[in-house]
């Protein structure tokens, strides 16, 4: 092997802004494309598309919750938390190996979830376990629709977590890929809500500040069989506080969730040499979330990405982009590799750590792959796959030109527009939200402004727009989240209402 594989220079980074979030569909981890699920689409309208995802329950696209065409009943708007924390949540791994133990202690009754009350929890995590590979996904299912919301994390979550951690430590647990990508997305939810810099912890602590209070303050879900006699008390509250107060009590939710999976850290760093390929994937992909504890991860992501070098160039590649993730810029060396998802990790990496003062040749790469167009609308690869931004290394690559500053504005803008003209579906996403941000830098166009009026940088979007059919659709069908991405910045929200604009004389 040569010697610069997998060499990463560690470099100290703080806590970044958050990128805005698209909401997507998070993929499962490398390996998990062979559990018997199949993705059977279906029209339900013009503006959008249900399917039916990994877990087996129908959800629309750029979700990962239940539709409410597949829903439980009429209700008002949920999901909203419950309340009534314990002194403290914190995720154990017992060290005697038993399972569940402490379970029946908890008031789940009390907990809420999506749908109210989480008593029905106990019961899916024991299935977990269940010798019904049937049994063990319908539970699975439930559990990323009630705890785990369309990326919404619950009271009952953080309860959950301890629990699942212990599942994924027991090698006798079946399928403990899924419960690690379960683990996982309860941590951070979709992963575009953080790219390319990572999670900014200290932001996130500030922002839950006051939401203990708030929670602890909230009645208890109603629970009972008459379901014609619900009573939506968590949403009257949530009603009663305002916005702020409503972003604190989330704020505070998640980050219970994210600190029950942080105390998982060091499982987490065993998974990576465990002997499935999927465990040890997932564990690196789940390790950049944790900047805090990079000091010991680093080391093992390093080690981890050697190990796969020569084996398993996705997992390598995982590695790579999770220690950039966490300060540690891969090899500049490695830009050069054979093979492309390597070359792409580095790059991912290297603009990671180094930002503005990235290298031309992690310039170039970037540029290169945020550009690309290749049969499928996917990169060569070998095969190759990364969990980061379900598998889309043209996407990731053009959120990461952020990172480089003003210097390269021009070059970045042109290669998002390349990439823009033959991205499909969820591919646009990222691509169309880093070429909004770069073309409106002032945000929404004022009410009034004609297509005639735009500047240089926005009539060249708009324009590509108009000639970029498959952006706009997924499967076929016009793509709600795009439009409504697009509208966001004050411009029409269908292509055919966009050629309309373009076309108008100025007033």
């Amino acid at each position: 092997m040569r010697e610069s594989r997998g060499r990463l220079a560690a470099a100290q980074t703080d806590d970044a802004e958050a990128s805005p979030g698209l909401d997507r569909l998070c993929p499962a981890f490398c390996g998990l494309d062979q559990l018997p699920w199949a993705l059977q689409a279906q029209r339900m309208d013009s503006a959008d598309k249900v399917f039916v995802a990994p877990h087996g329950i129908p959800v629309a696209r750029g979700t990962t919750g239940p539709s409410p065409a597949a829903g439980r009943g009429a209700g008002p708007p949920l999901p909203v938390p419950c309340a009534n924390p314990p002194a403290g949540i914190v995720g154990v791994v017992r060290e005697d190996g038993r399972v569940f133990d402490g379970i029946d202690d908890i008031d789940w009754v009390r907990l809420g979830h999506a749908y109210g009350s989480a008593g029905d929890v106990p019961g899916l995590l024991h299935a977990l376990r269940s010798p019904d590979e049937e049994e063990r996904h319908a539970a699975f299912g439930a559990l990323y629709a009630n705890i785990f919301h369309q990326g919404t994390r619950y009271e009952a979550s953080a309860y959950a977590v301890p629990f699942l951690l212990e599942l994924l430590a027991d090698p006798a647990t079946p399928d403990r890929e899924l419960v690690l990508y379960l683990v996982t997305v309860l941590a951070v939810g979709h992963d575009a809500r953080w790219l390319p810099q990572g999670v900014p912890v200290v932001e996130l602590r500030r922002a839950a500040d006051g939401g203990r209070e708030l929670l602890a303050a909230k009645p208890p879900p109603w629970h009972g069989d008459d379901e014609t006699r619900k009573e939506y008390v968590e949403y009257t509250y949530m009603e009663s506080l305002d916005e702020a107060d409503q972003q604190r009590l989330w704020a505070y939710i998640e980050l219970t969730v994210y600190d029950a999976v942080r105390a998982g850290v060091p499982l987490l760093r065993d998974l990576l040499t465990d002997v499935e390929p999927g465990l040890r994937t997932g564990a690196a992909y789940a390790l950049a979330w944790f900047p805090q504890d990079a000091a010991g991860s680093i080391p093992a992501l390093v080690a981890a990405a050697e190990a796969a070098m020569e084996v398993h160039e996705g997992e390598a590649a995982t590695a790579l982009v999770a220690a950039g993730l966490l300060g540690a810029a891969p090899d500049a060396g490695l830009l050069a590799d054979p093979r492309p998802v390597i070359r792409w990790a580095a790059a991912i990496g290297r603009a990671r750590v180094l930002g503005v003062d990235a290298d031309e040749a992690t310039v170039d790469a970037l540029l290169a792959w945020t550009a690309a167009a290749e049969p499928g609308n996917r990169p060569a690869t070998g095969g190759a796959e990364v969990p980061f931004l379900d598998g889309d290394l043209n996407g990731y690559a053009g959120l990461s030109l952020r990172l480089l500053g003003p210097r390269h504005t021009d070059r970045a803008l042109d290669a998002l527009l390349d990439r823009l003209c033959v991205a499909v579906g969820e591919q646009a996403l990222p691509v169309a939200a880093e070429v909004l941000r770069l073309a409106f830098p002032d945000g929404r166009l004022p009410a009034g402004v004609a297509g005639a009026a735009l500047a240089a940088r926005q009539r060249r979007l708009v324009e590509v727009l108009t000639r970029s059919p498959g952006a706009w659709l997924i499967d076929g069908v016009s793509f709600g989240n795009f439009a409504s991405l697009v509208g966001d910045y004050g411009l029409p929200r269908s292509r055919e209402a966009m050629l309309a604009y373009l076309d108008a004389p100025a007033a």
